[in-house]
């Protein structure tokens, strides 16, 4: 298969919403499946919708991972920020070696 046929292959560049087939649990509840098919990030899944007793609620799907990551790339961008601001200017006083010699009081 060529590159110009799997391009072809590819949904449109907008963002659009797929509906899974409809499951049904021992419970009796339905669940379908809702996913975001767009361009070259191919397909990832959005949440389900739940149908029990005629009542639909839905259930996003959350990616932890995701969320954790944007979380230790905040503390890595503030610590570095914060190391930057003490190595530009210490909070501790001036204490050259030819300050403390030639010092006149």
């Amino acid at each position: 298969m060529t590159l110009r046929e799997r391009l072809n292959e590819l949904p449109a560049m907008g963002s659009t919403l797929v509906y899974g087939a409809p499951h049904q649990t021992p419970d009796g509840a339905t669940i379908i499946t809702v996913a975001a098919v767009s361009g070259w990030r191919g397909s990832r899944p959005v949440g389900i919708f739940v149908v029990r007793d005629s009542e639909v609620k839905w259930e996003p799907a959350v990616d932890a991972s995701r969320i954790a990551t944007l979380g230790v790339i905040t503390g890595l961008v503030a610590a570095t920020l914060g190391t930057l601001a003490v190595v530009k200017t210490p909070p501790w006083p001036n204490m050259r070696f030819w300050d403390i010699r030639y010092r006149t009081n």
